[in-house]
């Protein structure tokens, strides 16, 4: 078994299969895309919560309506300091970029989910290595496999170790309500004046 890595005479590719990138390829052609896009701007927390609350406010079908002002009255372009041309392209934009973002979005759950595979792939491997290993550990003449399996033994039993649960703490011991002291003193039959 080889430890080597394919070699393509194509840089970002693999001898395996010419046609499919590698995932440094993939992380330049990103980089080159976002530079090229040159409107990518990440948003703050903070930025991004204030920009949706605003939108939530502003329905789509209102800002269309609004923005249709500008062309009945040939001022509030210039009201605006937004030329109407400008602002229709901006809409365009919108829309199209929606269509990229719902792209990207399936490109990067295809990805994750290629990944998912990959590193379920691994562990069914490592399994399947780490229980032929313990049993060719048992053989005196493999007895270089001892610290490794001993290893992952080690590692096995760290990861089933659960933390110890939080025991919630009981409530602060409360005192009794004091009761109201009353402003005539309390009844007594006794003192009462028969008549």
């Amino acid at each position: 078994m080889s430890n080597t890595v394919p070699v393509s005479n194509t840089p970002g590719t693999t001898s395996a299969d010419p046609a499919k990138l590698t995932p440094q390829a993939v992380i330049e052609q990103l980089r080159t895309m976002t530079s090229e896009i040159g409107e990518v701007a990440p948003l703050t927390k903070e930025q991004r919560t204030l920009v949706k609350a605003t939108l939530r406010q502003q329905k789509q079908a209102i800002v269309e309506a609004s923005i249709n002002v500008m062309e009945v009255i040939a001022n509030v372009p210039q009201a605006i300091g937004q030329p109407l041309d400008d602002v229709r392209q901006m809409q365009t934009d919108a829309i199209l970029w929606d269509s990229v973002i719902d792209a990207a979005r399936r490109f990067l759950k295809g990805l994750e989910g290629a990944n998912l595979v990959r590193r379920h792939r691994l562990a069914l491997i490592g399994t399947q290595a780490y229980t032929i290993g313990t049993t060719l550990a048992k053989d005196p003449a493999n007895a270089a496999l001892v610290p490794t399996v001993e290893e992952v033994k080690k590692l096995k039993s760290i990861s089933r170790r659960k933390k110890a649960p939080k025991v919630p703490q009981p409530p602060a011991p409360t005192a009794p309500a004091p009761v109201p002291a009353s402003s005539a003193p309390p009844h007594d039959a006794s003192t009462t004046p028969k008549a």
